[in-house]
């Protein structure tokens, strides 16, 4: 199993004409993801990598009933272009795209909280279940199909974390970048559920960052009402308050947000916390072999 996406996964890629969706839409039919249509208003009827282009995405649901959609599109249109999906019933949302306007993201989450859709992002790596399909920009040469589920705030993070499973001979069920944005579609703890109720998932790792609170959250969740293994790390250990570090959700305001703070409350939840990225994979492979 897997969560959200697998292979039987229709994708239409937004933005499938510009540099990114381009590149990336070969990327994901080179790994096997079934990417069946693609939409840039003004350029219907044409073909990228072989996939048809259409103007608008009902066209492209209505011709090649498409469930998940990839967005490309630059940061001013991003915010419809995720309307657009979730008004067409798409049931999963990616969007790549980093830099979209807060403003316009408090919008977008008021939209699909009412609806039953799965946005993941923005300014994120997408997610992949490997061996099935991939939905996003996440190299997928160096995923291993198995047994880990990983969620993470930080897409480069994302790809040094799964480097280290799949050299360990851990693979992965499904791996998850929610984004660094102050808003995204999903948390920690969304996809926690999911994993929860995937057989094939034995185990998580979560890799977290400073700023907001998801993490602390993620670990009361945790605690009260998730079995599996978890093993976590925190990103920006030496990060100095009111400084942003990277993501525009990463930074350390008003007291709160720290990475020890983040640290203790895991801990305290009797999760497993490296303080070594580098030891990581290590870490998980001891743990997983202990449960």
């Amino acid at each position: 199993m897997s969560i959200l996406v697998d292979e039987k996964s229709r994708i239409v890629v937004q933005g499938i004409t510009g540099n990114e969706g381009t590149f990336h839409t070969k990327q994901m039919l080179e790994y096997g993801t079934v990417v069946a249509a693609g939409v840039t208003p003004g350029k219907g009827g044409q073909k990228v990598e072989g996939v048809p282009v259409f103007n608008t995405l009902k066209e492209a649901v209505e011709a090649e009933g498409v469930n998940v959609s990839c967005i490309f599109v630059p940061p001013a249109f991003a915010a419809d272009a995720i309307l657009e999906s979730a008004a067409a019933g798409l049931g999963v949302i990616v969007c790549i795209t980093e830099g979209i306007p807060t403003v316009d993201m408090v919008k977008v989450a008021s939209f699909i909280r009412e609806k039953e859709i799965v946005l993941i992002g923005p300014n994120c790596p997408g997610i992949i279940s490997p061996g099935k399909t991939k939905v996003g920009i996440m190299p997928g040469q160096i995923h291993k199909q198995g047994s880990i589920g990983v969620i993470s705030r930080s897409g480069t993070l994302t790809y040094e974390v799964v480097d280290q499973l799949t050299q360990v001979g851990l693979g992965q069920s499904t791996c998850i970048g929610i984004g660094g944005d102050p808003i995204v579609g999903t948390t920690f703890i969304d996809h926690l559920q999911r994993f929860k109720d995937d057989a094939e998932t034995e185990g998580v790792v979560l890799i977290g960052e400073i700023g907001g609170s998801a993490e602390e959250d993620a670990a009361e969740y945790i605690q009260g009402d998730f079995e599996k293994p978890v093993i976590a790390f925190i990103a920006g250990q030496t990060a100095p308050p009111g400084k942003r570090m990277g993501h525009a959700g990463a930074i350390i305001s008003g007291g709160k947000g720290k990475a020890e703070d983040k640290i203790a409350a895991l801990e305290n939840a009797g999760i497993t916390v490296t303080h070594n990225l580098g030891k990581l994979g290590e870490t998980v492979l001891d743990v997983m072999g202990k449960s």
